[in-house]
């Protein structure tokens, strides 16, 4: 089978070229993940209205999601996007690949939430009732499962859809762990 080609700005409907213009205004580029949404009429804006929701967790709290879910999704694409985008919001490298092994050091709070993505992620949404108290014994609520999971949705789509298409990654690729 051929591969999976990329569309163009002018490939796309004009709401879709729309998007492109800011993404490349905001990003500088358009991310090939991005580019392969815009093949639906409304996937990718449906897709960054989701990625850009208002949440109670932080960037951070946020990547640390994005960095679990793709590493267990074996999502190299996502995996060298948060890469990036974990380091522009703070982490230094050696602190990622704590995150990508799954067991972070540095912040127990941040291992808590590690800890209970890995379950979820892993058990398809059956997380232990130790992992759930462990996850509100650090100061997480319940607004924050609700948040977490949402995260955990967005970023379990965007691997599968790169896994299908076989996405090129156009970010510098995150090395092996």
């Amino acid at each position: 089978m051929e591969a999976f080609k990329i569309p163009t700005r002018e490939e796309v409907s004009p709401a879709n070229q729309s998007i492109f213009d800011k993404l490349k205004q905001k990003l500088g580029k358009v991310p090939n993940s991005y580019a392969f949404m815009a093949s639906s009429e409304n996937g990718l804006a449906t897709y960054l209205t989701l990625s850009n929701a208002v949440s109670s967790l932080t960037i951070k709290e946020k990547e640390v999601i994005n960095l679990i879910v793709s590493g267990i999704n074996d999502c190299h694409y996502c995996t060298s996007a948060h890469t990036v985008i974990g380091k522009l919001n703070g982490f230094t490298d050696e602190q990622i690949l704590e995150i990508r092994r799954g067991n972070i050091s540095f912040d127990p709070k941040l291992d808590a939430l590690a800890q209970f993505v890995k379950e979820v992620t892993n058990k398809k949404g059956f997380a232990s009732q130790e992992s759930i108290d462990n996850f509100l014994a650090v100061g997480y609520t319940n607004e924050s499962i609700v948040d977490t999971l949402m995260i955990i949705s967005e970023r379990t789509f965007s691997n599968y859809l790169n896994a299908i298409v076989k996405v090129p990654i156009d970010f510098p690729v995150a090395p092996e762990i």
